[in-house]
């Protein structure tokens, strides 16, 4: 995956984002909203999620730290807990917003491993800037492409 956000506009992993879909844009701005509740005293790293469930309600969450930093959360997680806390088993999308000069935040391995848990593993997944002028999109089977599946605990 070419995470370079200098890189060239290709129309498929890389777009631009006044050309996406409004509703991709709604969800982008909400991440970017969130993000500016996080709690990161410690890595100074914001990240903002936003979840489309299926039903079309944006569910949202943002990192929030401990200074024992294992029991810290991340975005997408907080956005997926809080989402099945609420009752939503099925989502449509998932944008991830996060500040980095020269590369796209993508969720870390615990939130891939989560997200395929939880969505199709189809599920688009925008990676964008807080000022998004171009947007990353992939999915979680592109994110993890050889998730370990609930149903393996299921295989006798």
């Amino acid at each position: 995956m070419n995470n370079n956000v200098n890189g060239v506009v290709d129309g498929e992993s890389v777009v631009e984002f006044s050309t996406i879909d409004p509703k991709v844009q709604e969800l982008i701005n909400a991440a970017i909203k969130v993000r500016n509740n996080a709690y990161c005293p410690y890595s100074n790293f914001a990240v903002g999620a936003a979840l489309r469930t299926k039903t079309g309600e944006i569910i949202t969450g943002c990192n929030v730290e401990n200074g024992t930093f294992a029991p810290s959360v991340c975005a997408e997680r907080n956005a997926i807990c809080k989402a099945i806390s609420e009752g939503f088993r099925e989502y449509e999308a998932l944008a991830v917003v996060a500040y980095q000069e020269t590369e796209f935040t993508s969720p870390c391995g615990t939130c891939r491993q989560t997200l395929s848990e939880f969505c199709n593993k189809n599920m688009p997944v925008y990676l964008a800037k807080p000022s998004p002028a171009r947007v990353m999109v992939t999915s979680i089977s592109k994110l993890l492409p050889h998730a370990f599946r609930p149903s393996f605990l299921l295989q006798k």
